[in-house]
């Protein structure tokens, strides 16, 4: 597998001068762009390995996603391998075996969009993504929505300075505990609604590192974290946001909140933005000056 010149060239200046980044373009050189993802297969009959692309309401409802994934996500670009064994392209894995399955895929060419990759594999356990190039990937939204067996996952070697849209990417990860996001480049992201929605079992998350300048959806993104108790958002720039509708609600555990560089002038729905925040008193939020609107919508809760 040969990866075009022309591809390499691509790469941004911005990329090449990241010494991390160096580290994508020697696995390029030595055609090493692939996944491995170990499945627990807990009973005869087939799994989801991939995101079936077909006719449903997720084409219907994010048609534009939808399609960038299904353009990317095709055996025109990935080949499977199951004990080193290459097997024909599939979404589902059928087999009588029962038990923990390792599959790699290897990738011919560099995605696009990871748009709905992994959605609805809830057999998917662990997934080493520290050989997998996302250089030109500017979606990754529902990368890993509904990975309902994923507890933790390791993004420390993602590349996302073109990404552009993150929504969704790890809703309804019910077993996730922890998430290191420090790595992730937001600079260009402009919606993150949903975002890590339904990650019931996540304690703890650290954004400090996001750049929100160009972020204009925010509703939902942390909706339903059950077990979070506590968040700092203080590094967050909210200017040109202007929904954050339900962004916090059924965050029952959660205790105080660090909202103090809120900008909110531009936010036109906040509506229900704490709603069933069950453990959180109005005094453990903090916010600056003049945006008392906050602490307004918290009262209609």
């Amino acid at each position: 597998m040969e990866i075009e010149k022309k591809e390499a060239a691509d790469m941004n200046d911005s990329s090449s001068s990241d010494p991390k980044n160096c580290l994508f373009k020697e696995e390029i050189n030595n055609n090493k762009n692939e996944i491995i993802c170990v499945y627990n297969k807990k009973e005869k009959g087939g799994i989801d390995i991939l995101h079936d692309y077909k006719y449903d309401n997720y084409e219907m409802l994010y048609e534009e996603s939808y399609n960038e994934g299904k353009n990317n996500i095709n055996e025109e670009n990935i080949e499977i391998y199951v004990n080193d064994k290459k097997i024909k392209f599939n979404y589902k894995y059928e087999s009588d075996e029962i038990g923990p399955i390792t599959i790699k895929f290897k990738f011919k060419k560099l995605l696009t969009s990871t748009a709905f990759m992994f959605s609805g594999c809830e057999s998917l356990e662990s997934i080493d993504l520290s050989s997998f190039n996302t250089n030109n990937v500017t979606n990754m939204s529902y990368m890993f929505s509904c990975c309902k067996s994923l507890e933790s996952i390791d993004l420390s070697s993602f590349n996302t300075n073109n990404v552009t849209d993150m929504s969704h990417m790890f809703s309804d990860c019910h077993s996730l505990k922890s998430i290191d996001l420090s790595s992730f480049n937001t600079n260009n992201v402009t919606n993150m609604s949903h975002m890590f929605s339904y990650c019931k079992s996540l304690e703890s998350i650290d954004l400090s590192s996001f750049n929100t300048n160009n972020v204009t959806n925010m509703s939902h993104m942390l909706s339903y974290c059950e077990s979070l108790e506590s968040i700092d958002l203080s590094s967050f720039n909210t200017n040109n946001v202007t929904n954050m509708s339900y962004m916090f609600s059924g965050c029952k555990s959660l205790e105080s909140i660090d909202l103090s560089l809120f900008n909110t002038n531009n936010v036109t729905n906040m509506s229900h933005m704490f709603s069933h925040c069950e453990s959180l008193k109005i005094e453990n939020i903090k916010i600056k000056k003049n945006e008392e609107k906050i602490l307004n919508e918290f009262n209609h809760k």
